[in-house]
């Protein structure tokens, strides 16, 4: 049963969904809109504006700690500078989720996700 479960775990080890939520929130910041599953871009909403919140701090701090996640340079440089500024005022729901389809190949519910 699944009292209380804290998260989805998306039919993966926990090495895989830790690199696939690093890699969709670094084309998330990338590229502002992507789609994908309902499944995988709900589990990306809360984890990327987890780290726009710690991004908010603009300081050394906040670059060190995405970077811990993002391991990718510019992507943690533009959340800190650029997208995170845009919310310095806001206090959360930083992302959109539009359902837009059924994927063909196993019909999959897709939707895109994006920064608002």
């Amino acid at each position: 049963m699944r009292h209380s479960h804290g998260y989805r775990k998306l039919g993966r080890t926990s090495s895989h969904r830790k690199a696939l939520l690093k890699n969709l929130s670094i084309a998330l910041i990338k590229y502002k809109r992507i789609e994908t599953t309902v499944m995988k871009a709900k589990e990306l909403q809360s984890y990327i504006e987890r780290l726009i919140t710690k991004a908010k701090a603009g300081d050394f701090n906040a670059h060190r700690a995405i970077f811990a996640h993002l391991q990718h340079k510019e992507a943690t440089y533009k959340l800190v500078t650029e997208v995170a500024q845009n919310y310095k005022d806001t206090k959360g729901g930083y992302t959109r989720i539009i359902k837009t389809r059924l994927r063909r190949g196993d019909a999959a519910p897709l939707a895109y996700i994006e920064l608002v």
